[in-house]
């Protein structure tokens, strides 16, 4: 196993009967103060599911350089960049909301291109620890460290915060 550190951070489930096309939920922006307060960061981050750019945004706020790619086209960042194709990660820590359907494929591929000791954060609702289709991964990849807020982060289908 690799000493790479990722982390989980819970968020909000979605009761949505229809999903958003592409999974396309964003993480409230604040979100990553509270992975801040707990978490030290390289100066070096990529985003590799930036959509419209709300944790990137406050990342640079926050005095981080952040390369944002995303393969959809949200009007930020660079798209049409395929995280799950990347062959290296030549941009340091990785912090996402991947799309939840892929995010074990996010994961392992953060794992796979990062080298010894890169912080990984992933923003994942908790349920994603559950099921046994991810149980072989997390027996040979446990996550170093798991931060549970005391309230959600809040997300918005489509990028939208005024319906969430």
């Amino acid at each position: 196993m690799k000493s790479t550190i990722y982390t989980t951070i819970g968020a909000s489930n979605h009761f949505d009967t229809t999903r958003e096309e592409h999974d396309f939920y964003a993480t409230f922006p604040e979100a990553i103060d509270r992975l801040f307060e707990v978490e030290k960061f390289p100066d070096t981050i990529w985003e590799p599911a930036c959509g419209m750019g709300h944790l990137s945004k406050r990342m640079i706020e926050l005095g981080k350089e952040v390369y944002s790619t995303d393969l959809i086209n949200r009007g930020y960042g660079t798209d049409g960049v395929d995280f799950l194709k990347a062959t290296e990660n030549p941009y340091g820590a990785i912090i996402t909301n991947p799309p939840y359907k892929i995010a074990l494929e996010f994961i392992e591929k953060a794992l796979d291109i990062s080298g010894e000791g890169t912080k990984i954060a992933m923003f994942l609702k908790l349920t994603f620890l559950e099921g046994k289709r991810r149980k072989p991964f997390f027996q040979t990849n446990p996550p170093r460290k798991i931060h549970v807020f005391s309230s959600r982060a809040v997300v918005a289908k489509g990028g939208d915060f005024t319906a969430a």
